[in-house]
């Protein structure tokens, strides 16, 4: 299947689209109708990967506007936020710590002081990903970075290949739950649960008051996880004389590193006193970015960065937000509450969580991608709990748990999907499968015993 799948999904795509348009669905207007339509079959066009993902969300945009389901206004509001601002800026900072050399600087620093054994190498891991998540705001820079540092540890050390296996997956499986603890931590995903939640205000010190604990106790457990099930085959003498060349090689700190320092340290600042300034974060993140290009003060930033900044991807969520806020508007979300979920609604927190869960992983399974499961699950799940009462964040944050932290396989999740291969992070399928399929299960657990609790102290419900 694998070479005729975008086919198959192109014509699978089409078929559903032009059945379901043909069926009398009761109570759910044209505009709800044609929406549903649109959304299926991108839906489908996305999980079976029928083309680059950029091109499939253009097409649905369009349809949306040349059909009129929804005004153009709402059908690219993304573009009228601060949400789509800030993962723009969020893209140039990335570029600017990692071309710097500041961000390869800190990792060596961190490894020649406190790396000495293969345990220290996993934990070194995430302990990295967590320092680096509040300097590089998106998870495939500050994984691909931490991996060209682990690159030279495995080589210095004569790791053996299937060790180096080890070490790659736990780079990009570390960089999923540690982007989820700040706002910041994923600039493409996090915002877009953040939005969601409208029309309650996440800012940055919210998120972090929300999902900081639980994102870290889950950072711990797959820690501990990937340290209990993939052991080395032989212990590991990291070479510290090699460690210390490479930080020598990097010499003294640049004028354009500090400089870029400067400015990362004072988008922290920012974005953890945006409640205090009022000031959007995601205005800050762009202000941040523009700075980092100005003569003198910053210089760090070219024209040739804004290659960065992934124009597709920015289609996508645009087209990701769209389903979310035109099903909302049209009256397809409600339908599907409605229409798929149950009628009575769990009253108790703990099963209604395991409930969203349940359902946000099977959808996931099937759908795969992230951000499309979300425009999905979420407007589904905030329709079916709005008769409850419930805070919004509470529905929006257990489905995103679920999606965002969930594989199996690798294309689940792009973090993982742009490790695998021996030119990237080295594992493949197998190792992704092994932590994957136990993961699921634990997800039940993170949502119902730490999420739920833990809102309940902070007074969330």
């Amino acid at each position: 299947m694998g070479k005729n799948k975008g086919i198959i999904g192109f014509i699978l795509g089409i078929i559903v689209a032009i059945a379901i348009y043909f069926t009398n669905i009761q109570g759910l207007s044209n505009e709800g109708h044609l929406c549903l339509v649109f959304s299926l079959m991108t839906v489908i066009f996305w999980a079976f990967g029928i083309a680059q993902p950029g091109y499939t969300s253009g097409l649905y945009l369009l349809l949306l506007a040349v059909f009129k389901v929804a005004q153009p206004t709402l059908i690219f509001s993304t573009w009228t936020t601060s949400m789509m601002y800030l993962i723009i800026g969020a893209y140039l900072i990335a570029t600017a710590v990692k071309e710097s050399g500041l961000g390869e600087r800190i990792a060596y620093w961190y490894i020649s002081k406190y790396v000495t054994n293969f345990k220290s190498i996993i934990i070194s891991i995430f302990a990295l990903t967590f320092i680096l998540s509040l300097l590089i705001p998106h998870p495939w820079p500050r994984a691909f970075l931490i991996m060209s540092v682990m690159a030279v540890v495995v080589k210095s050390a004569n790791i053996p290949h299937e060790d180096a296996v080890k070490i790659g997956f736990t780079v990009f499986a570390a960089s999923i739950p540690v982007s989820m603890i700040f706002l910041t931590g994923d600039a493409s995903i996090n915002p877009l649960a953040a939005a969601s939640c409208a029309p309650e205000a996440v800012g940055w010190l919210d998120w972090f008051k929300i999902m900081g604990l639980p994102m870290i106790i889950t950072s711990l457990i797959t820690m501990f996880m990937i340290m209990y099930m993939f052991k080395p085959t032989k212990e590991v003498e990291v070479n510290k004389d090699e460690i210390a060349r490479q930080r020598a090689e990097l010499g003294p700190m640049t004028g354009k590193e500090k400089r870029t320092a400067f400015w990362v340290v004072l988008a922290i600042i920012l974005w953890m006193t945006d409640t205090i300034h009022g000031v959007d974060i995601g205005w800050v993140t762009l202000f941040i970015a523009v700075m980092m290009a100005m003569p003198k003060v910053g210089g760090i930033l070219t024209p040739g960065s804004w290659n960065g900044v992934p124009v597709q991807t920015l289609l996508f969520l645009t087209a990701a937000v769209a389903i979310g806020r035109v099903g909302a508007a049209t009256g397809m979300n409600a339908w599907i509450a409605q229409t798929l979920l149950p009628s009575t609604i769990p009253e108790n927190m703990f099963v209604l969580a395991a409930f969203i869960t349940l359902v946000s992983i099977v959808v996931h399974l099937c759908f795969g991608s992230v951000i499309a499961v979300m425009g999905i699950v979420i407007p589904a799940m905030l329709a079916f709990t709005q008769s409850m009462g419930l805070s919004t964040i509470i529905p929006v944050m257990i489905a995103y748990t679920a999606i965002n932290a969930h594989f199996i396989l690798p294309f689940h999740n792009l973090a993982m999907l742009v490790g695998t291969g021996e030119e990237n992070g080295m594992y493949s399928e197998k190792e992704t499968i092994k932590f994957g399929v136990p993961f699921t299960l634990v997800l039940f657990i993170i949502t119902c015993v730490v999420e739920i609790p833990w809102w309940k102290v902070i007074g969330l419900w």
